[in-house]
């Protein structure tokens, strides 16, 4: 599965929302999974959209045919758009499937490692994070994906702010320290991502 990342800078709100709806016109395309977003929760002006493919050749597919036309709705209304793919390695929880719609936010993590410490990164994600996360109350499903780079994104879905808030105060830091986070990233980005349901598709 692909999995794709936008983020982008809004200059006109209602204009992008109502953009946004247009992209229902997804559901027709061969290989399409599921699309979801929201507004970041520290910078109101960020959206964070985030779709799923089952595979690279249905997405280039559809990228080379439709894209163009769902995109223009949209053509003026955000700047500073970066659009990332990433390859699922594994589901964080089990079980991921592409839904949004018992998601209250969706946590980020943006990762660079350092190439000589890809295999350990992405071994403290499977042997400690990911049974962490999966064992919080109300975080729903996640995925752990991976680009060239070396770059990771971690995307979890919750079904609350506050039960994403009691894992980080409660877990993050000791987590950290036993999986040696610090040796293995050269640099890290993350944002919660307050869910619009209407942009689900």
């Amino acid at each position: 599965m692909l999995v794709k990342w936008i983020r982008c800078t809004v200059v006109d709100r209602r204009g992008f929302e109502r953009g946004q709806r247009k992209w229902a016109g997804l559901l027709g395309e061969p290989g399409f999974r599921g699309q979801g977003g929201g507004w970041s929760r520290g910078r109101p002006d960020v959206a964070h959209l985030f779709g799923f493919w089952e595979s690279r050749a249905f997405y280039d597919s559809f990228m080379a045919r439709s894209h163009d036309r769902l995109a223009a709705a949209q053509f003026g209304t955000y700047r500073n758009i970066q659009v990332r793919l990433f390859e699922h390695r594994f589901d964080v929880k089990v079980g991921f499937r592409p839904q949004f719609t018992d998601a209250d936010v969706v946590r980020i993590a943006h990762c660079r490692v350092r190439p000589e410490r890809m295999e350990h990164f992405t071994l403290m994600q499977e042997k400690v994070w990911n049974p962490a996360m999966a064992g919080s109350p109300g975080m729903l499903r996640g995925v752990f994906g991976e680009a060239p780079g070396p770059e990771f994104l971690v995307l979890s879905m919750w079904n609350s702010v506050a039960e994403h808030g009691k894992y980080r105060a409660e877990r993050v830091e000791r987590l950290a320290l036993r999986a040696q986070t610090e040796a293995d990233i050269a640099a890290i980005t993350g944002d919660v991502v307050a869910m619009e349901p209407s942009w689900t598709v």
